[in-house]
């Protein structure tokens, strides 16, 4: 049996996987309020703030480490295996968030599932790597970020209206039994990487190998080769520092919004958990028709004959030159709904501009060790945000959040520093 657009099938389920994972880390934030006033009856907003913050900072520290574990895992076992075993992983450790009773029980069980969820944006990146030639890559890539954005779009929705039914604990085992229900579809439709998948048609197979130029320098179809230095020759690379700062800087940027949009709502404008669930999921629908419009221009430029080069910084540029006037704005917003809307703009620019960045590993060595430099780059990008995330309950203190945002705009302008001055031209490297 052949399947036409195999590729596309491919991405869907990674994109998917996106949507399950950010469901399934939302749940806590959404829920928060009422977990609080169960488990924390007898303390202020400060102090429950700084207990949450305590939470999500240790999440973050182990998504870093897992960003790195899985690297290496999914270059060690491939992307077929490797999502099975990291969303397997992550929802059961979901699930068992049902039995948390103080903050050392919640901070275990986030940590698990840290590590396990981690492993989606390398497996990604190694899946983009794979199954798509260079110039697919960017909307590739932005079809899968936009199963982020899309799930922090349904998440709070989808957690507002269970708890009108149910307990926060029932909550957290419904959404963990989803992400088992994915590995059907997975394990039977990714059978193997694109060179071997029987279902691939010799076209689509001719396709996607020939358009992987930087993986296949002599052009004849063998995707095994190209640039695949080892760990230490890989940090020799500039580049590769690039990346990784480049991570380091922008991707703090998203954690902000995502782990403290309900914090921020319930702090700032006073609304509670169901009032959340209605206006939190806005941001998202920015951040989703960011993702598709930074991939579907990038896509654009490259199909017109754009270089590579050119192509990337221009659209980086332009998703970090939306953020930064909205990072201002945001210091006054004057509204909820102000204030949602501005983060949408924010987080438009920002998936547009994330999205090339996350391609740049596959634009310069092969696919060999894209696991590899992604894994370091989420690592850098998850300590960054881990960092910002320890902060914020303490620059936040009275609900004054203007300190962090104007963080979030230098954050942006290092990203950008960092891809222009140590990616001098983004193009398949050679071995020094």
């Amino acid at each position: 049996m052949k399947t036409k657009g195999l590729r596309w099938w491919v991405v869907g389920l990674v994109a998917l996987a996106a949507v399950i994972n950010y469901i399934d880390r939302q749940a806590f934030g959404a829920l928060w309020p009422e977990i609080a006033k169960e488990l924390f009856p007898d303390m202020g907003p400060d102090d429950t703030k700084a207990i949450y913050g305590t939470i999500s900072a240790i999440f973050i520290l182990a998504y870093a480490a897992g960003q790195t574990i899985f690297g290496k895992i999914f270059d060690w076992i491939g992307t077929r295996i490797g999502f099975a075993l990291s969303i397997g992983i992550w929802s059961l450790a979901t699930m068992v968030h049902a039995f948390a009773k103080g903050m050392v029980s919640f901070s275990i069980f986030r940590s698990i599932l840290g590590i396990a969820e981690a492993g989606n944006w390398p497996g990604a990146a190694k899946a983009n790597a794979e199954w798509f030639p260079t110039k697919e890559r960017a909307l590739a890539q932005g079809i899968f970020n936009s199963g982020a954005a899309i799930g922090g779009i349904v998440a709070y929705p989808i957690i507002g209206l269970l708890s009108v039914y149910l307990s926060w604990q029932s909550i957290f085992i419904c959404v963990g039994l989803v992400g088992l229900l994915w590995l059907l579809p997975w394990l039977y439709i990714v059978k193997s990487p694109p060179e071997k998948h029987p279902w691939l048609s010799k076209d689509e197979k001719l396709y996607i190998l020939s358009g992987q130029k930087n993986q296949d320098i002599d052009e004849d179809g063998n995707f095994d080769e190209g640039y695949a230095p080892d760990t230490g020759e890989l940090l020799k690379h500039k580049e590769s520092w690039g990346v990784i700062i480049a991570s380091a800087a922008i991707d703090p940027i998203w954690w902000l919004f995502i782990v403290w949009i309900p914090i921020y709502l319930n702090e700032v404008f006073g609304l509670d958990v169901k009032e959340i669930a209605f206006s939190a999921w806005v941001p998202y629908v920015g951040a989703m028709l960011g993702a598709w419009f930074g991939g579907l221009l990038a896509q654009n430029r490259l199909s017109s004959g754009w270089a590579v080069n050119k192509t990337r910084k221009m659209v980086i540029t332009l998703g970090c030159l939306m953020m930064i006037p909205c990072f201002f704005l945001l210091k006054a917003p004057g509204s909820a709904i102000n204030a949602v809307m501005i983060m949408a703009v924010l987080l438009f620019g920002f998936q547009t501009a994330i999205g090339n960045v996350q391609t740049l590993p596959s634009d310069m060595f092969s696919g060999k060790v894209v696991g590899t430099l992604s894994g370091f780059a989420g690592t850098a990008a998850k300590l960054g945000a881990f960092g910002l995330t320890f902060l914020i309950p303490t620059i936040t203190k009275g609900g004054n959040y203007t300190p962090a945002f104007l963080i979030g705009g230098a954050l942006a302008i290092i990203a950008l520093l960092a891809v222009w001055l140590l990616c001098p031209k983004i193009e398949p490297l050679e071995a020094k």
